[in-house]
């Protein structure tokens, strides 16, 4: 097919990439990036939430736009907002605003970098739509590793922008952003002029009527249909349980085991490595062989089995078992994220793609808006290491889910014999 060339995986790994670097940049470096504006921690994580609720609001609009109009002029406008969000931050934090009289001892720098989080979380849907991208020149069979991009993306970004953000913010606080702000916009520069159209025009479908875009409208829509309603489920309370527990990693790791800055950023750097690893070159091998069911459940013992080796660390073996069981948390989460993905995909036909892959989108950003401050109250009313426990049980709900609809077949016309034989690799039993 004329679409799979090197050009179309390379934009829209790319504009994955750029989508991870501007949470991944930023995320490590919060504290240090407001220590001249405030020191409160709800600030703190009003901010980091900020950026996930813009993107659910605004990620199904962005998928109907995809379906509608193009994938390629909606990733374009969305990188060019990345490229705007995070210039704004990185003006935002490098101004001496007690320098600026009229600005001095105001709220203004503040709802500056609100304003800036708000608007790359409202770019945020190129992840949708790239996905959606990959979703158009991949046959059903292949979306798992074509989804695998996405995980590669996730786990270089978690090793570009935790490395970054520890070496450059020795130098300067705000270089890691300036170096987020050339990456967008070199996103942005091969976008436009080499990314293909790969949502054909007889394939498009009209934009739903408007309060069919409204994001919680979306989600219902797709909880309506049976086919993907538990996998939907599935996927939302794994992200909320992810965000929750990786929320308060970094500051269960200074508390608790007296951790700085250099072991926290290397604990991220075998996060993405593990990642990338998975989700980059072994995730299409291991569908072949397992299928996507059996991986989704396999990754979440490992999430599990994560979550509760860090909850049952102390001081004396930390740095062993942490970096261990943070491996075995990211094996886990490479092989989880991708098959979910890959099995709702497969369920629908290929019109309305964008929209179903944006409501994924919507999911996952919905699940890290409210899944940080429920860890966050936990941690400070409950205890540290609740975040972890609550985490376990809510996988084992995810576990429960998945392994529900294993048995649900999903409705349409006679599989041919290919199909037939993926379909006994990825549905056991």
């Amino acid at each position: 097919m004329r679409l799979q060339r090197p050009s179309v995986y390379l934009c829209a790994f790319l504009t994955l990439l750029n989508d991870r670097l501007g949470e991944s940049l930023i995320f490590p470096l919060l504290p240090f990036l407001l220590a001249n504006f405030t020191s409160d921690g709800r600030v703190l994580g009003l901010l980091t939430g900020s950026y996930a609720i813009a993107q659910f609001a605004f990620t199904p609009l962005i998928g109907a736009l995809s379906d509608r109009f193009g994938r390629r002029p909606v990733i374009a406008v969305c990188v060019s907002g990345s490229v705007l969000g995070l210039g704004l931050f990185s003006i935002t934090v490098a101004i001496d605003w007690q320098a600026v009289p009229w600005a001095a001892g105001t709220s203004l720098p503040l709802a500056l970098l609100f304003a800036a989080r708000l608007i790359d979380g409202v770019s945020g849907g190129t992840a949708a739509t790239a996905a959606a991208v990959l979703a158009d020149i991949s046959p059903p069979e292949r979306r798992a590793r074509a989804f695998g991009l996405i995980g590669v993306a996730f786990g270089l970004g978690f090793i570009i922008g935790p490395a970054l953000g520890g070496l450059l913010g020795r130098i300067d606080v705000n270089l890691p952003l300036l170096v987020g702000v050339s990456i967008a916009a070199l996103n942005l520069v091969l976008v436009l002029t080499l990314l293909p159209e790969t949502h054909p025009i007889q394939a498009r479908i009209p934009l739903p009527r408007k309060r069919d875009l409204q994001p919680f409208s979306q989600l219902s829509r797709v909880f309506r249909n049976p086919q993907v309603r538990r996998l939907c489920a599935a996927f939302f309370l794994f992200f909320l349980a992810f965000s929750g527990f990786t929320a308060v990693l970094v500051l269960y790791f200074k508390q608790a085991f007296g951790w700085g800055p250099g072991l926290a950023g290397a604990a991220f750097l075998v996060v993405g490595v593990v990642a990338t690893v998975v989700q980059g070159g072994l995730i299409g091998p291991l569908v072949a062989r397992f299928g996507e069911w059996r991986l989704s459940l396999a990754g979440l013992g490992f999430v599990i089995a994560g979550c509760l080796m860090v909850a049952l660390a102390d001081r004396g073996n930390a740095t062993t078992v942490v970096f261990a069981a943070l491996a075995v948390l990211a094996l886990g989460t490479g092989l989880v994220t991708p098959c979910l993905r890959a099995l709702v995909s497969r369920r629908l036909d290929d019109a309305g793609q964008g929209a179903a892959l944006g409501s994924l989108q919507g999911l996952q950003s919905l699940g890290g808006f409210i899944g940080p401050p429920l860890a966050g109250l936990a941690y400070e009313t409950v205890g540290r290491q609740s975040p972890f426990w609550l985490g376990t049980l809510l996988l084992l709900g995810v576990i429960q889910l998945v392994a529900g609809g294993m048995n649900r077949q999903p409705a349409g016309p006679p599989a041919t014999a290919a199909q037939r034989t993926a379909s006994k690799d990825t549905n056991p039993g």
